[in-house]
């Protein structure tokens, strides 16, 4: 649910109410969101396990979890929190990580859908990424066992259970079936 309330990326940083913790900024406007269910956590978990046993093996990069903030736009500020991401190396030296919301998008982006999302909110946040320079979205719905591949400059890609989920040119080298992701 939407609370209406203006505020900048800082501001955002600067909250102390725990009611804050896990939220995000679109064009300025502050958005609340509950805490995720059990199968969507599982879901989360496996995937981010997935990417950091892969990223790390070859020294791509970061896999970050739910609660890293990445301020995509400024004036007014969007700050999205996507359920698992990975940011290649190069964007960020080892020595000077961001200790508050990075400055740029991740370079894969995955939402993992909860029965109370809607639909129109998922897609404003595909088009926040997009426009923000993220590569490659995943969109993952557990109760269907699929998920959309957004990439910009390509048609949405639907995959089933049964499909094979590629990390294309942002991870080159990585695949899972779809439905391993699920519990």
């Amino acid at each position: 649910m939407a609370v209406q309330v203006r505020m900048t990326a800082q501001q955002l940083a600067e909250l102390t109410d725990d009611r804050y913790k896990k939220s995000e900024l679109a064009k300025g406007e502050l958005i609340v969101m509950s805490p995720t269910g059990f199968e969507h956590g599982i879901v989360s978990a496996r995937i981010a396990q997935l990417l950091s046993d892969f990223v790390r093996a070859r020294e791509l990069g970061y896999i970050c979890g739910a609660e890293t903030g990445f301020l995509l736009h400024r004036d007014p500020d969007t700050v999205r929190a996507p359920d698992v991401s990975f940011v290649r190396k190069e964007k960020v030296s080892a020595g000077a990580l961001p200790t508050s919301f990075a400055e740029f998008a991740p370079d894969l982006a995955v939402e993992v859908i909860s029965p109370t999302d809607r639909s129109d909110e998922i897609e404003h946040k595909i088009s926040d990424y997009l426009a923000a320079g993220t590569c490659l979205i995943w969109v993952v719905y557990p109760r269907t066992q699929t998920v959309y591949v957004y990439q910009r400059g390509r048609a949405v890609q639907r995959l089933s259970a049964e499909d094979t989920l590629s990390g294309e040119d942002v991870l080159p080298g990585f695949s899972v079936i779809v439905a391993e992701l699920f519990p």
